[in-house]
């Protein structure tokens, strides 16, 4: 019982919760209304176009006898013409049968139906219990007959019995359950197919997700159709992921990589001087031991930041003009060489002072890192991109074009960095982006003659 039990459920998960089902259900909804009100209007146009020919045929018949007992008697039985009914009766007003055809003889009127004064002609269908089927009756009324009486000729026509019985009705149905078999086939078997690719990408991703193996794609039909471009989305997904999962791992080795150093020379400064107190500088070794804490700690807060930028933290915002907040932080700091300034006043943009405050820093830390003997920063609008614009400009060896985006990487230092500064983080430009594209802006290395030339822009207020 529970086996049975749950292989109904799985079979009404199939049917009524797969789209492969309910399509094929609405699919056998849609056709079965359409076959009833055709089949409707089959069974009505056949009983109509049934019912008019027996009337035709009979009142042929009935019109032939109506006229010859106009002027003498019909005999009795009365004979039955080729090709005509052989259903004929002569009644008389009080219901008295004068005269019948072989198969009616000796039976009570076929009908009780009489014309409408105005007219002289009936139709109607009668199911009397002496005939094994149903006739379709024309009725003629002769006002003045060979028989001195007014009387009536009816004539009748058997319906055919799979139309005017259960018959025809099973017919239909019949047709019916066969039309929406296969029409309930197709549909799920057409379905079928056309979901086949898309169980395919099921069971690939099925497998990526168990085996974390993000380097495996997920099969493209060549559709040209919907599930094409699904396929086609789904692995550029995959891509972006399998990029982003490469990129986490490379940050966490950089990281772990930078932290360790520190934190290595740390504990090596620390351990020798317990190993010998007498003989340790206890000044120069506490003196390196800041100086590795202090990298740590710029380490960490740098950490903390880009974290902060990529769960979208924001932070209050004001209108600032760039000009004056270039003004600001060169006179914050004292830097190694000159810095020359080229400031449009009125550039104003709206941003987080300390967050910009902080891009223009690392520019400037990262300029005066590698520039010879000068530091050049441009402040203007730039009216027809609607954007203000800041360069930082430093007159060192410049970064080549093909590391301009590797040193917006995180923890990504080239050697010239390594070798001009062994205390930073491999953050700072990382950062300085991340905050650009946060306020709708970007960070660049533009070309340059002589050193290194970043450009940032931001969305310019008016």
């Amino acid at each position: 019982m529970r086996g049975q039990g749950a292989s109904f459920r799985r079979l009404h998960a199939r049917l009524f919760r797969s789209v492969r089902g309910r399509a094929t259900l609405v699919a056998l909804g849609a056709a079965a209304t359409v076959l009833l009100v055709c089949a409707i209007l089959v069974r009505t146009l056949l009983q109509l176009s049934t019912e008019d020919v027996a009337s035709a045929r009979a009142a042929h018949a009935a019109l032939h006898v109506a006229f010859q007992i106009t002027v003498t008697p019909v005999n009795d039985p009365i004979p039955v013409l080729p090709g005509e009914s052989d259903m004929l009766q002569v009644v008389a007003d009080d219901g008295r049968v004068l005269g019948a055809t072989p198969p009616l003889r000796g039976l009570p009127p076929i009908s009780r139906a009489r014309p409408l004064e105005a007219d002289s002609r009936v139709d109607t269908t009668e199911c009397p219990s002496s005939l094994p089927t149903c006739v379709r009756v024309v009725g003629i009324a002769v006002g003045q007959s060979a028989y001195g009486t007014p009387v009536l000729v009816y004539g009748a026509v058997p319906f055919p019995s799979g139309v005017s019985g259960w018959q025809g009705n099973v017919l239909l149905a019949v047709i019916a359950i066969v039309l929406l078999t296969l029409i309930g086939l197709a549909t799920w078997t057409t379905i079928g197919t056309a979901l086949r690719p898309v169980e395919a990408i099921t069971r690939e991703m099925a497998e990526i997700s168990g085996t974390a193996a993000l380097h495996r794609r997920v099969p493209v039909p060549e559709t040209s159709g919907e599930i094409q471009r699904l396929a086609e989305t789904v692995n550029h997904t995959l891509g972006r992921l399998q990029r982003a999962t490469e990129q986490q791992r490379r940050f966490v080795s950089d990281a772990s990589h930078d932290l360790r150093n520190p934190i290595t020379g740390l504990l090596t400064r620390l351990e020798v001087a317990l190993d010998d107190p007498q003989d340790s500088d206890w000044k120069s070794t506490v003196r390196a031991a800041l100086r590795d804490t202090q990298r740590l700690s710029d380490i960490v807060a740098d950490l903390l930041e880009l974290a902060r930028l990529d769960a979208g933290a924001l932070q209050p915002a004001e209108r600032l003009d760039l000009a004056e907040l270039v003004v600001s932080e060169v006179e914050l700091h004292r830097r190694r060489v000159p810095i020359v300034t080229r400031l449009a006043a009125g550039t104003i943009v709206e941003a987080n002072r300390l967050r910009l405050a902080r891009v223009l820093g690392n520019l400037l830390a990262n300029a005066e890192r590698h520039a010879h003997s000068v530091i050049e920063v441009s402040v203007w609008t730039d009216h027809s991109q609607g954007q203000a614009v800041l360069e930082v400009h430093d007159d060192g060896e410049g970064i080549p074009v093909e590391a301009r985006e590797r040193v917006f990487d995180r923890f990504a230092r080239l050697d010239s960095a390594r070798r001009l500064d062994t205390g930073g983080t491999g953050l700072g430009l990382p950062i300085a982006r991340e905050i650009a594209r946060s306020y709708g802006g970007s960070l660049v290395v533009a070309d340059s003659e002589r050193g290194a030339r970043l450009v940032l822009r931001l969305p310019a207020l008016s």
